[in-house]
């Protein structure tokens, strides 16, 4: 990677997400870098109505800050049974401090006895400029929960999360196979199909002798 190529940070500092978007990107004439990239920085407090409100505020956020491009993720998973819960609170469901697998375990003990199991994941993408403007893509992936976990590969409610097309969970699957189907695949995909013209707009959009407008 040159070290001119312009930058575009992922605004996250989970590292499954971080594999998933660089994995996602590569190819392109970018370096893609997360926030552990840049140390310590205020944190962003997700209470938008909709994945779209938070994804459009990390990211404007994080592009205003750091002076480049952003690219931020809010996706979460949305139980039917569970009036789609956990929803926006996925990544704090039970409360602070819990583990993947304590999550896993906690909406687990929630479908108990449930026979409707449908779920979906949901992803919203957010690209920010410091200036302001976005372009925002979206996926869904609808599945069901399984009964237990399942796999080992993945990050969050991967384990539970069965996919009925392929006839496993999202943590059973390669990483190629999962970045075909998932939610956050699919809006990638949606993105990386217009990454061209999406270079060009940030172009457009960021102050001369930046390296994204040299």
């Amino acid at each position: 990677m040159s070290p001119r190529s312009p930058l575009l940070v992922i605004a996250t500092r989970n590292p499954g997400k971080t594999r998933e978007l660089q994995r996602l990107l590569s190819g392109f004439p970018v370096d893609v870098r997360d926030l552990t990239a840049f140390g310590v920085l205020p944190e962003i407090e997700e209470d938008g109505a909709t994945f779209e409100e938070n994804a459009y505020k990390k990211a404007s956020f994080t592009a205003r800050i750091l002076g480049v491009p952003a690219l931020a993720d809010d996706s979460g998973l949305c139980v039917a049974a569970l009036g789609g819960a956990p929803g926006l609170l996925s990544a704090r469901y039970g409360g602070p401090g819990l583990s993947d697998a304590e999550r896993v375990a906690r909406l687990l003990a929630a479908m108990k006895g449930r026979s409707d199991r449908r779920a979906a994941f949901e992803c919203v993408l957010s690209l920010a400029v410091p200036s302001g403007p976005a372009l925002t893509y979206e996926g869904r992936c609808e599945g069901w929960i399984a009964e237990e976990p399942a796999g080992e590969h993945g990050f969050g409610y991967d384990p539970i999360f069965y996919y009925p097309p392929l006839g496993k969970t999202f943590a059973q699957l390669t990483p190629e196979e999962k970045h075909r189907v998932s939610h956050r695949g699919r809006a990638m995909a949606e993105l990386r199909d217009k990454f061209e013209n999406v270079m060009g707009w940030i172009r457009r959009h960021m102050p001369p002798g930046d390296p994204w407008n040299p």
